[in-house]
């Protein structure tokens, strides 16, 4: 096919940025263009010179001790002697110079970025470029290994582990000087820092080997890294995203941390003020958190845990609103919490942050941070004592050490939250079985911010503690194709595709436009203790005449069907249009059988459609596929299973994104991708029928 025309790209390009205008409003468009500006006219180069900032911090002997860690005898009993020697075992690692990337396999810990150093600035104006993933040199370079390190140093008092934290600081200090080189493209990036040091300094200040030099050397980075922040925050405010309140929590940090340094109080006064407008616009009444993804929700609450801890020993307290605000927040991560595994929904864009792993608990278990979310917006725990408290001891919000422990002050929350009448369509929109020990949640988003993915009446279905029914996750952001943000599209989500096309339109790597959004609708609502019954639909797909609605049932104890409609909108196109529809399902990597096929039968469920079945460890799983069109019809169904990208059964083209699951970052593993495909005039449906286990008169 002939490449467009250069008028054609221009309409193309004006078309985008009208619709841009439009959905990101013009602040933020604004926002961005004079980001954009200082970086092409030199202006933000010349503001981030490090021999001014290092001149000024030169007076600045030592940072203030801004974080009071917790005493040994708390972790002790939150940890027992096995959690004791798993902390000790993850100080190890960090002595041997490994960390665990996006909480996966442990690797070396490379802090030297790729060769030659230039200005920061030059990789942002593609005057640079280096080929790797950005933020596989970004995440060593976050210091999350010196959290290991400070454990165990609490725990043991082993001064190797000190040792261990200074000589990783000094090699990041040497081989990233200020402002040369990919760790200073991002000043995000030097928010992030900034708060790890300041948490390591607390735990570190009382080692000997936290000399008088080093010290001095601690502050003058500090110092260095706030100084990165300012010149480019209104990019952090054209994203209003966690880079805002990264780079925010950052400077308000910094500025606690060396106060005497001449800038310390406009840190202080411009991170705090950002802080919490950042939380209060990013965070919608319901909770809703603007990027639409479990793992950066939990980053901000993380984020904001971190500061109202300094914030409370510096005399200061969070505004009502920003506390309402993160209340809502955790509550709504709560109602997504599958408590036996500790997982939720891998909803959204997923690039592995982690900023304070104090825990032994793997990356993927949300318990830890929200057992002290709880505590410290919500005032009662989530979970009875266990290992999920050792975050709470960190960074639990008590001023006062004398105080008692967080992890043992209030009672414990009730199971799930019952919905009042008036929240009928509050999200998170989630069902539980009744009777039983599986739960859904349908993803039905009225969008606050830029969606990540488009995944609009995706399913996501919960068993024992297993992800049945899942969502593929992230995987890479920085790589060829089809691995640049290749999961984010409609077709590897649990939904309903038209025409292999998205619910929306994608922009850009990160961006999509035309936002879907979805509305539930009242009369598909049943209620008693937990909803059991739930529709809604959306309308990404109006453009070319098609609404999806979606009704979700908990029919028995470990049943659940599934009903998609596409319908005819008021804008279809005269005249009986046929479309291609397909279903889609992602389920585990299990062993599967396609057990039986009907074609053209005579009638009775699912008539024309399949059945599958699945050995998960818990059990059989059994799903029961089938579609028509108005009035009955029966069409002709395609199905396909594909895995890791590879056909196992059926026939048609498939492609390589289909059939992963992504855990985290840079990690995807196979999973099994189930496909029906139809073809037909409007309207046309699909049912689904998850069967969950032996279940009694199930054939």
């Amino acid at each position: 096919m002939a490449a467009p025309k250069p008028a054609a790209r221009w309409l193309n390009r004006g078309k985008l940025i009208f619709i841009a205008l439009r959905e990101l409003g013009p602040q933020a468009v604004f926002q961005f263009g004079l980001y954009r500006l200082g970086l092409i006219s030199g202006v933000v180069r010349q503001l981030t010179r490090s021999p001014r900032f290092s001149a000024e911090t030169q007076t600045v002997s030592a940072p203030a001790a801004i974080y009071t860690p917790p005493c040994r005898e708390e972790l002790l009993a939150i940890l027992g002697s096995g959690g004791v020697q798993a902390a000790l075992a993850e100080a190890e690692l960090a002595v041997n110079g490994k960390t665990r990337l996006f909480g996966g396999d442990a690797v070396e810990i490379c802090l030297q970025p790729p060769q030659p150093l230039r200005h920061w600035t030059d990789y942002e104006l593609g005057r640079a470029s280096v080929d790797v993933d950005v933020k596989l040199v970004w995440e060593p370079a976050r210091l999350g290994w010196a959290v290991g390190l400070a454990r165990g140093y609490l725990l043991s008092g082993d001064e190797r582990y000190a040792a261990a934290f200074w000589g990783l600081l000094e090699e990041f200090w040497d081989a990233n000087p200020p402002y040369l080189g990919l760790n200073w493209v991002s000043a995000q990036e030097a928010g992030i820092r900034l708060m790890a040091l300041n948490a390591a300094w607390g735990v570190f200040g009382r080692s000997p080997h936290s000399t008088a030099p080093r010290a001095a050397r601690l502050a003058q980075s500090i110092g260095v890294h706030a100084a990165r922040i300012p010149p480019t925050l209104v990019y952090a405010r054209a994203q209003n995203n966690n880079h805002l309140l990264s780079e925010a929590a950052g400077l308000y940090t910094a500025g606690l941390a060396i106060p005497s340094h001449p800038q310390a109080r406009r840190w202080r006064s411009t991170g705090w003020q950002w802080l919490q407008r950042g939380f209060t616009a990013q965070i919608d009444a319901n909770g809703v958190y603007i990027q639409h993804s479990a793992n950066y929700q939990r980053l901000m609450l993380q984020i904001a845990l971190w500061a109202q801890r300094i914030a409370l020993e510096a005399g200061m307290a969070f505004p009502a609103l920003s506390l309402e605000r993160l209340a809502a927040s955790t509550a709504f991560l709560i109602e997504l919490l599958d408590r036996q595994s500790g997982g939720v929904p891998n909803l959204g864009p997923n690039d592995g942050a982690y900023l304070f792993p104090f825990s032994n608990l793997p990356y993927e278990d949300f318990r830890p941070v929200l057992q002290a979310a709880s505590q410290v917006f919500c005032g009662k725990k989530l979970l009875d004592a266990g290992p999920w408290d050792e975050i709470t001891a960190w960074l639990g919000g008590r001023a006062d050490p004398a105080s008692p422990p967080a992890a043992v002050a209030e009672p414990v929350m009730d199971q799930p939250c019952v919905r009042t009448e008036v929240a009928e369509q509050k999200p998170p929109h989630t069902l539980r079985s009744p009777g039983g020990d599986s739960w859904a949640y349908l993803r039905a988003a009225r969008f606050n911010g830029r969606p990540g993915h488009a995944d609009q009446l995706h399913l996501d279905l919960w068993w024992c503690g297993m992800n049945v029914a899942q969502d593929a996750g992230t995987y890479l952001y920085n790589a060829p194709d089809p691995w640049g943000n290749g999961l984010m599209g409609s077709d590897v989500h649990n939904t309903v595709t038209v025409d292999g096309l998205d619910q929306m339109l994608r922009a850009g790597r990160f961006l999509f436009l035309e936002r879907a959004d979805a509305e539930v609708s009242p009369e598909g609502l049943e209620r008693g203790e937990n909803w059991t019954r739930l529709s809604a639909e959306h309308r990404g797909y109006a453009r070319f005449g098609v609404i999806h609605r979606r009704t979700v049932t908990a029919l028995a104890p470990e049943t659940w069907l599934v009903e998609d409609a596409l319908l005819p909108s008021s804008t279809a196109p005269a005249g009986e249009l046929e479309h291609r529809a397909c279903l889609s399902w992602l389920t585990q990597d299990w062993n599967w059988e396609v057990m039986e096929r009907e074609e053209d039968a005579p009638g009775g469920e699912f008539a024309s459609g399949f059945k599958l079945r699945f050995s998960s460890p818990a059990g059989p799983i059994q799903l029961l596929l089938g579609a028509s069109q108005h009035a009955g019809a029966l069409l002709p169904l395609e199905l396909q299973l594909v895995r890791a990208g590879e056909l196992l059964y059926g026939s048609g083209p498939v492609k390589p994104t289909w059939g992963w699951s992504s855990p985290t970052y840079g990690v995807k593993r196979p999973a099994l991708a189930v496909k029906l495909h139809l073809r037909g005039r409007l309207p046309l449906y699909f049912y689904s029928e998850w069967r969950l286990g032996e279940i009694s008169g199930a054939p």
